[in-house]
C-alpha cells in the first residue's frame, strides 16, 4: 500500500523521499547508456575504424581510466561552484552530446561517396569518435560522484537506515542497467543497416544508449521540484588545499622544541583558518588515508576477468560468463540487506562498515583460491607441453604405403595416413635415404608431414599453435594434388598449395562447416563438431570428403561451467559487501560541503587500481595460471590485513553533530578573536607611540 506524507515538505513513500526514485531511474538509464556503448567499443575500433588489436585495447583502457579520473573534476565543480543538481544537469548534456556524436560518427554513409560500403574519409569518423569519447568520459565521470551524494542528500539526519538501503538500491540500478545493455547492445550491433550497403549497425548500437541518456536527463529534470538541493560552499577545494599548505608551513616555521606541541598537525592552521574548516579537513583526510590500500583491491578485483578469459574452456561461451556478475549482484544485494545483515544483527555482532569492507576483501581472496582449484582441474585435462629445453614431434605419413623412419634413437614403421608422436630432438632418416637434421625450437609441439615428390621423401614441418582460450584452432594439409581454398563461416584458410599446410584458423565452439573448393570449381563440404580449446590437423586426400583424415593435436576441454560458479559467487558477494558499503561510508563520514569530493575519492581508488593493472599486467606473470591466482589471493589477504589494522584505529564520527557543535561555538570564538585583535592593536599602538617619543628625543639631542 502506498503511503504519502503530504503534510511534510517532502513527499515520501514508505518512509523514502519520492525524489530518490527519479535519481535511481536516472542512474539506471545512464548506466545502460555507458555500458551499452562500452560493450561494442573495441569491436567498433577494430572493424569500423580498422585499428589493430593492441591500439584498440590501449584506447579502450585509456577511455575507461579517464572515466574514473574525471570524477574529481565533477566533485570540485559540484561542491565549490554549481552544486550537485546543476552539475549533474550540465554534465549530462555534455554526456548526451558525446553519445550522439559517437552515433553520428559510426554512420559510414556520411563519407561513402562511391557507395562501396567503406568510408572515404576515415579521419572524419576517427575525429568524431574521439571527440565523442572525450565528452562521454567527462560527462559520465563528472556526474558519477554527484549522483550518489545527491541521493544521500535527500534524506534527513534521522533516516540513516533508509539512506543505507538507498545506496544498495542505487548499486542495484547500476548493475541492472549494465546487465541489460551488455545483452541488448551487441544484438543491436549485429543488425544490418545502411543506405548504400547493409553492414553491422554501429549507429544503432550507439544510438540507443544516446536515447537512454536523453531519457536519463529528462527523468532527472522532472524531479527537480522535489529535490533537496544543498548550496555549494564556495571554492572549497582551494580552501582545503590552502589550509593544509598553511598548516604544514606554519608547523615548519615553529619547529622549535620550546614551542608547545598541538594535538593535530592541522591545528597549526588555526592562526588563519576557522576551526570548523580545520575539523572538516581532518574528517576528509582521515577517510582518504584509510583508502590508501584500496586501489590494490580494485587492481586485483579487475583480474576476475581472467576467470572467463583464462578459464574460457567451458561448455558455454566465456563472454556469456560476463553476465554472471551483474546477475549475481542483482540477487546478492537484497539477500545481504534483508537476510544476511539482519541475521548478523540478531546475533549481537557489531558489523560496522569498515568490518564489512574487510570481509568483502577476504571473500574476494577466497574467490581467487576457488579459481586456483578450478584451474588445477583444467590443467589436468591439458596435454604435457614440452619445457623450454624440450621438443615434441608428431609424424604423419602422406605416402600411399608404409615407410620406415629413424628419428634419433627411435626407429619405427609408419603406415599410410597414420601418425606417431615422440618427445625428441633428432636426425631424421626415411626409408634408408639420406639423413636430415631436424632442429625444433625449444618448448614447441611440431607436426612433421612426410610426402613423396619425384620419388624422393621430403618433410614439411609446422609448429602446433597454442589453443585459443575461447575457440578451437585448426590447420589443413592439402594432399589433393592441386591448390585448394577453404572457408569456415566468415573465416578463410586462404589458398593452400598442394602438399602444403594452411595457416591456423580459430573456429568457434559447436558445429563447423568447412567449404573446400579446388581450382576447377568443384566443392566438397566437411562438417565437424568442436569443443572448447581443441586443436586438429586435417589431411585432405585426393578424394576429399568423406575421406578427410583428422589428427587430434589437443583435446577439447571437458570441465563444466558450473565449476566456475563458486568463484563468481564469492567474488560477487565480496563486491556487494565492499562496494555498496564503501559508497555509504564515504557519504556518512564526509562533511556537508565535501560529500561529492569524498565520493570522488572513493572512485579514485578504482581509477588508480585500473592504472596499476595497465602498468603491471605484463610485468610479471607466473608460468602456471593456478599459481598466479594463489598469488592474487595472497596479495588480497595482505591488503585485507593492512586495511583491518588501519580500520581498528579509525574512530567513527558524526559530521552533522561536529559541524553543529562548531557552529554553536563560533560566536564565542569570534568574540575571543575580536578581543585578541583589539588587545593586539592596543599593544601595537602603545609601541608605536613609544617609538615615536624615542625618535623625537634623539632628534632634540642632535639639534642641541
Amino acid at each position: 500500500m502506498w503511503c504519502f506524507e503530504l503534510n511534510s515538505p517532502k513527499v515520501t513513500i514508505f518512509g523514502y523521499p519520492l525524489s530518490i526514485f527519479f535519481i535511481v531511474v536516472n542512474e539506471f538509464c545512464e548506466r545502460f547508456s555507458y555500458y551499452g556503448m562500452r560493450a561494442v567499443l573495441v569491436l567498433y575500433f577494430k572493424y569500423f575504424l580498422k585499428w589493430d588489436d593492441d591500439f584498440s585495447t590501449t584506447i579502450y583502457h585509456t577511455f575507461v581510466a579517464l572515466c574514473y579520473l574525471s570524477p574529481i573534476l565533477g566533485a570540485i565543480i559540484a561542491d565549490s561552484w554549481l552544486g550537485k543538481f546543476k552539475t549533474i544537469v550540465y554534465l549530462s548534456i555534455v554526456y548526451t552530446a558525446g553519445q550522439v556524436i559517437m552515433a553520428v560518427g559510426a554512420i559510414n554513409d556520411i563519407t561513402d561517396g562511391n557507395k562501396d560500403g567503406t568510408p572515404d574519409n576515415m579521419t572524419f569518423h576517427i575525429a568524431l569518435s574521439m571527440v565523442g569519447l572525450l565528452l562521454i568520459a567527462l560527462g559520465t565521470g563528472g556526474i558519477k560522484p554527484c549522483v550518489a551524494a545527491f541521493g544521500g542528500d535527500q534524506f534527513n539526519d534521522d533516516q540513516e537506515k533508509q539512506r543505507s538501503t538507498f545506496f544498495s538500491i542505487f548499486y542495484l540500478s547500476i548493475n541492472a542497467g549494465s546487465l541489460l545493455s551488455t545483452i541488448i547492445t551487441p544484438i543491436l550491433r549485429a543488425q544490418k543497416c545502411g543506405i548504400h550497403t547493409q553492414q553491422q549497425c554501429y549507429p544503432l548500437a550507439f544510438g540507443v544508449p544516446a536515447a537512454l541518456m536523453v531519457v536519463s536527463l529528462i527523468v532527472f529534470i522532472v524531479g527537480s521540484g522535489m529535490y533537496n538541493k544543498t548550496a555549494p560552499s564556495g571554492n572549497i577545494m582551494v580552501k582545503v588545499c590552502k589550509c593544509i599548505f598553511f598548516a604544514i608551513m606554519n608547523r615548519f616555521h615553529n619547529r622549535s622544541s620550546q614551542i608547545p606541541k598541538r594535538e593535530h598537525w592541522l591545528d597549526w592552521a588555526e592562526e588563519k583558518y576557522d576551526k570548523l574548516l580545520i575539523a572538516q579537513v581532518k574528517m576528509v583526510l582521515k577517510v582518504l588515508f584509510l583508502y590508501i590500500p584500496l586501489p590494490m583491491f580494485w587492481a586485483l578485483f579487475d583480474q576476475q576477468r581472467s576467470f572467463s578469459l583464462q578459464q574460457g574452456l567451458m561448455v558455454i561461451q566465456p563472454d556469456q560468463m560476463q553476465t554472471v556478475n551483474p546477475i549475481l549482484i542483482l540477487i546478492m544485494v537484497p539477500v545481504m540487506d534483508f537476510i544476511i545483515y539482519p541475521l548478523i544483527s540478531k546475533c549481537k555482532l557489531n558489523f560496522t562498515p569498515l568490518r564489512k569492507i574487510t570481509v568483502g576483501m577476504f571473500l574476494a581472496g577466497l574467490a581467487f583460491v576457488a579459481a586456483a582449484l578450478v584451474q588445477l582441474q583444467i590443467d589436468a585435462t591439458l596435454p604435457d607441453f614440452p619445457s623450454s629445453t624440450e621438443q615434441q614431434a608428431k609424424f604423419i605419413n602422406m605416402v600411399n604405403r608404409p615407410i620406415n623412419i629413424t628419428a634419433g634413437k627411435y626407429a619405427f614403421q609408419l603406415q599410410a595416413l597414420q601418425y606417431n608422436r615422440y618427445d625428441l630432438s633428432f636426425d631424421l632418416t626415411i626409408d634408408s635415404g639420406s639423413t636430415e637434421t631436424i632442429r625444433l625450437p625449444g618448448g614447441t609441439r611440431n607436426t612433421i608431414v612426410i610426402v613423396e615428390e619425384a620419388d624422393r621423401m621430403t618433410n614439411i614441418k609446422v609448429s602446433i599453435k597454442v589453443r585459443s582460450k575461447s575457440k578451437s584452432n585448426h590447420i589443413f594439409f592439402n594432399g589433393f594434388g592441386m591448390t585448394l581454398n577453404i572457408t569456415v563461416g566468415e573465416e578463410g584458410f586462404g589458398n593452400i598449395v598442394s602438399k602444403n599446410m594452411s595457416t591456423y584458423v580459430d573456429v568457434p565452439q559447436g558445429t563447423a562447416k568447412f567449404v573446400i573448393k579446388n581450382a576447377a570449381g568443384s566443392t566438397c563440404v566437411f562438417k565437424r563438431e568442436f569443443g572448447f580449446g581443441s586443436s586438429y590437423t586435417f589431411i585432405i586426400p585426393p578424394n576429399c570428403e568423406p575421406h578427410i583424415k583428422e589428427v587430434e593435436d589437443i583435446k577439447a576441454n571437458s570441465i563444466h561451467m558450473a565449476w566456475q560458479i563458486p568463484q563468481y559467487f564469492l567474488m560477487t558477494s565480496g563486491e556487494v559487501v565492499f562496494s555498496v558499503t564503501g559508497l555509504e561510508f564515504s557519504y556518512s563520514q564526509a562533511p556537508s560541503n565535501m560529500k561529492a569530493v569524498l565520493q570522488a575519492g572513493w572512485l579514485l581508488t578504482v581509477a588508480v587500481g585500473n592504472i596499476i593493472v595497465l602498468i603491471v599486467a605484463e610485468a610479471a606473470t607466473l608460468p602456471d595460471q593456478w599459481a598466479e591466482y594463489v598469488l592474487f589471493a595472497a596479495l588480497l589477504v595482505l591488503v585485507c590485513i593492512i586495511f583491518a589494522i588501519m580500520a581498528y584505529f579509525y574512530t567513527y564520527i558524526d559530521p552533522v553533530k561536529i559541524e553543529a557543535d562548531f557552529a554553536n561555538l563560533e560566536p564565542e570564538d569570534e568574540k575571543k578573536k575580536n578581543l585578541e585583535m583589539t588587545k593586539k592593536d592596543m599593544v601595537e599602538n602603545h609601541d608605536e607611540k613609544k617609538r615615536r617619543s624615542s625618535n623625537e628625543g634623539k632628534i632634540v639631542q642632535t639639534n642641541f
